[in-house]
């Protein structure tokens, strides 16, 4: 039988001492847990990394280029998410707060950080159309990973128990990584990156799966895990309040207070707050502690998730550049840039909220329908010629439609959704 460590009583600081511990998993059953200091820290270094991923795809879809701005988009929020994704997991499992843990998590802030460093080389040459320069992406890779590596090594000689899975978490990362690092290296054509790319995807994702499905399951903790996901969905949020708030001034400073200006402002913290609402109204962690095996769609899913939000900050970006008269896209361009982001965050959450549920959500698909269908609004309106300010505004009518629905009476039918899930 192994002993799960217990988390410390939190109390004077002036007492705590920061020892190494026995890294032998926390219990699953912990009450009251939630997200550490450390954690949170951690977190902001994917502020930058989320912000600059925005950042570029705006200027590329501002551009025109969208077919490289997607592609490039979608590479590098995957290596973002997954960067923090393997962290969190084995934080939940495994975090003992002790100097060693602290010092490693901090390595792996830095290596977040040149990974957001390399961002703006891996968009540009994929615009180029030749080949994918994600060397300094990868570089910031190996640096949390030598991290991760020797957690989780740590982790097998603390835990015995878990030891397989333990060390087949270890064995996947360094496989991939060492993929990374030749393709990297190689400096093939974009064609065949993307081959060898979607492999190591395979192996990225297969190591948890045959890990937990094959040798057990390390203790992650549900509620906390749970809260680990909110908490970084607000970050992503919270690109959206910045790209608002760059998109204003922007525009103030070179034309004043107008119409369009507005209109930005309150469709960026309209948008911010309407998404907010709506991930928070289905709760998680109950039904990830009722069904551990779907954990799996849930959480990669987000990655998608995560994506979607960050791109909604990317367009209001593409709209300033419309009203400053910046952009090779017009009207019509912005509005799709803002409209098809939260359509995807719309039918993410759904797929979502069903694979917790084990069964269809039928209760969103009005809701979430009328939300698409005001999405869908707003770039047809655009394509009338209707003005920038007011297809904002539709746009951002589109969560209210499913605010209003729960709040009117279909929680209630959320709430016997749940009840059949947790028998």
């Amino acid at each position: 039988m192994v002993v799960m460590s217990k988390p410390e009583t939190r109390g004077s600081q002036r007492t705590r001492n920061y020892r190494l511990r026995s890294m032998s998993g926390r219990d699953p059953e912990e009450r009251h847990r939630t997200a550490t200091p450390l954690e949170l820290l951690f977190d902001l270094t994917f502020v930058v990394a989320i912000s600059q991923a925005s950042s570029e795809l705006s200027h590329l879809i501002a551009e025109g280029h969208v077919g490289s701005a997607l592609l490039s988009f979608a590479f590098c929020m995957f290596a973002i998410c997954w960067a923090w994704i393997n962290f969190s997991w084995f934080a939940s499992a495994y975090d003992t707060d002790d100097w060693f843990f602290r010092i490693t998590t901090m390595v792996q802030m830095v290596g977040v950080l040149i990974l957001a460093l390399g961002l703006p080389a891996v968009f540009d040459s994929i615009d180029g159309g030749q080949y994918v320069d994600n060397q300094i992406v990868v570089a910031g890779y190996v640096v949390m990973r030598v991290a991760m590596i020797a957690q989780w090594l740590r982790a097998a000689r603390g835990d015995p128990a878990r030891r397989r899975v333990v060390l087949t978490y270890a064995g996947f990362i360094t496989v991939a990584q060492v993929g990374w690092i030749t393709l990297a290296v190689a400096n093939v054509s974009l064609g065949w990156f993307g081959v060898f790319a979607v492999v190591l995807y395979l192996v990225e994702l297969g190591g948890p799966i045959t890990a937990e499905t094959r040798f057990g399951s390390t203790t992650w903790h549900p509620h906390h895990i749970a809260e680990r996901y909110g908490l970084l969905t607000i970050i992503a949020l919270g690109e959206v309040i910045l790209g608002t708030v760059a998109s204003v001034s922007a525009v103030v400073d070179l034309q004043g207070w107008s119409v369009e200006a507005v209109s930005l402002a309150v469709a960026g913290i309209g948008l911010a707050f309407g998404l907010w609402w709506v991930y928070f109204v289905f709760p998680v962690g109950e039904l990830l502690a009722r069904h551990r095996s779907r954990s799996w769609g849930w959480g990669y899913g987000h990655i998608a998730l995560f994506a979607s939000v960050a791109a909604v900050g990317a367009g209001l970006h593409v709209a300033a550049y419309v009203v400053e008269g910046a952009a090779h896209v017009g009207v019509v361009g912005a509005i799709t840039a803002v409209a098809v982001p939260v359509l995807l965050f719309c039918a993410t959450l759904f797929v979502l909220s069903s694979l917790l549920l084990g069964e269809v959500a039928v209760f969103q698909v009005v809701p979430f329908i009328g939300a698409g269908v005001l999405a869908a609004a707003a770039m047809l309106l655009a394509a009338q010629g209707v003005s920038l300010a007011v297809c904002l505004l539709v746009v951002t009518a589109a969560p209210a439609v499913i605010i209003v629905a729960f709040e009117a009476g279909l929680h209630r039918r959320q709430a016997a959704a749940m009840k059949r899930a947790l028998r």
